[in-house]
């Protein structure tokens, strides 16, 4: 059935456009994470272990928002590997065996392209493709991932890790 939610389907094909790029840099960098989580070693294993763990449950559910508004929209929500590697803008592979400072670094990384990436998107549903829903909810995604940015950003500074 063809939604009715005040939308032209070109303003909407936009919209869902920006939430798959999105929705596929969320799912690299979850699995980024994630992988952090399992091969970090050394003196803050513990700690780093349990960190990034925090960081990939909270990016789980960034994946599943992204995915959900997409729909919510009347878009198609990507799903397979091959579409995540093909609409991801953030760096699929780190360094092969990273020291724990080189993880966070890397994540930081791809935060920060997120980050700014989002703004533009912010901008850019709002104004361009009229809908404001999309754009508070990508402001909401923006501060999260501020937020996560400074906590890997704060793991940094004055460390040895």
């Amino acid at each position: 059935m063809k939604p009715n939610i005040g939308m032209t389907d070109k303003d909407r094909d936009g919209v869902v456009k920006a939430l798959t790029a999105l929705l596929a840099d969320e799912y690299v960098l979850y699995t980024k994470t994630r992988n952090n989580h399992w091969n970090v070693v050394g003196l803050h294993f513990s700690d780093l272990h349990k960190f990034f763990e925090s960081q990939y449950e909270e990016l789980d559910d960034i994946v599943d928002e992204v995915a959900e508004r997409a729909r919510a929209v009347s878009g198609h929500a990507i799903g397979t590997l091959q579409e995540f590697t093909q609409h991801a803008r953030v760096k699929k592979h780190p360094p092969p065996n990273p020291a724990s400072r080189e993880m966070i670094v890397d994540l930081l990384g791809d935060h920060e392209t997120i980050i700014r990436q989002l703004r533009e998107d912010v901008q850019m549903t709002a104004e361009k493709y009229h809908d404001v829903g999309t754009s508070d909810f990508l402001t909401g995604v923006l501060e999260q991932h501020e937020k996560m940015g400074w906590i890997l950003r704060a793991n940094l500074e004055g460390s040895s890790i």
